[in-house]
């Protein structure tokens, strides 16, 4: 199989590289980036046939131009509903497709959502740093030279000689007018409770402020109780809910600091950290708390949706047609991503 690539005529200045993430480095202060919707990166690679993890495109916001050279690729996108096009005909988004050598790809801004995942088969083979292709951009690790992607850029990728049918996937809805789950503390005891009550009750909007390491929130100020808004400094994790001493929250995302002095109010569920990262600046935000057991068992269903998702894929049909067949009313209003 010889070696294809994917040349960047032009893309936004978010665009990157992500695969499943960098674990085992929390301890040495680096946190494990990774995709910012997993379930979006798992769903474009189960259509070309690669395993969840492999690396791809993650596009957010703004759109790109790309051309295969030295051979056609098998490509799919997932995630924000992104406009499609190969040598000006449309290509929907959710379902695999052949791209010819020499033929460009447009993908145009989304109407709904931020992030969604460009997948090739076989994966993008740039070179690993420290196990993982996954972009950290304050680290200066990963991706391409440890960047952002810009125009002139080449991504060797594998050719398909033998390409399979096309398949297609329904996506998975985001619930978007739902609450956002989160399990409080482990510093909720840092509140009063009337601050935990409105922090529950508010309705926050994602600021422009928000990226991959954190989406700070405008609304409702939250008061800190005796103690200040200063801790001693411990462990985050995706989902982290921060209140610092101004009394907006952040919650903090994939490129997150692994340690922090701030007090956490709560922890959005790791099943639910996609719908957050697919809000765009603006768009509301609530909040609803669950137990610890429930947290888990939602985190078990997302998994098994995501290991699932190879036996979810179809024949490609209309977007119509597929949208009958699963009978998901909330998609034909939410289309943004598994």
């Amino acid at each position: 199989m010889s070696r294809a690539h994917l040349l960047v005529l032009e893309c936004g200045p978010a665009t990157g590289l992500q695969d499943g993430g960098r674990p085992g480095y929390q301890r040495q202060g680096l946190s494990g980036s990774g995709p910012m919707d997993r379930l979006a990166l798992a769903a474009a690679n189960a259509l070309v046939g690669n395993a969840p993890g492999v690396a791809a495109l993650e596009l957010a916001l703004t759109g790109a131009r790309l051309r295969a050279a030295g051979g056609g690729v098998r490509l799919a996108l997932a995630g924000a509903p992104f406009g499609l096009s190969v040598d000006g005909e449309a290509v929907g988004d959710h379902r695999s497709f052949q791209v010819p050598d020499g033929a460009t790809l447009v993908l145009r801004p989304p109407r709904r959502g931020l992030f969604a995942y460009l997948a090739v088969a076989g994966g993008i083979h740039v070179p690993e740093s420290l196990g993982s292709r996954a972009l950290h951009l304050r680290a200066a690790l990963g991706g391409l030279e440890g960047r952002n992607l810009r125009a002139g850029d080449r991504l060797p990728v594998a050719t398909c000689t033998d390409a399979p049918p096309d398949r297609a996937l329904v996506p998975v809805p985001l619930d978007a007018d739902e609450p956002v789950r989160v399990v409080l503390g482990p510093q909720a005891d840092h509140f009063p409770d009337e601050a935990v009550a409105d922090f529950l009750a508010a309705a926050y909007t994602v600021s422009n402020r928000a990226d991959r390491m954190g989406y700070q929130l405008d609304g409702q100020t939250i008061r800190h109780g005796g103690r200040g808004f200063n801790i001693v400094s411990d462990a985050t994790v995706p989902g982290s809910v921060q209140v610092p001493g101004s009394g907006l929250p952040i919650i903090l995302m994939a490129d997150r600091q692994t340690t922090g002095g701030y007090p956490k109010i709560a922890t959005v569920i790791s099943a639910d950290l996609r719908r957050v990262a697919q809000r765009r600046p603006g768009e509301p935000l609530r909040f609803a708390p669950v137990s610890v057991d429930r947290a888990v068992a939602l985190a078990r269903e997302a998994a098994a949706l995501q290991a699932g998702l190879a036996g979810r894929l179809g024949p490609v049909t209309s977007r119509e047609e597929r949208l009958m067949e699963a009978n998901l009313a909330g998609d034909a209003v939410d289309a943004l991503a598994p």
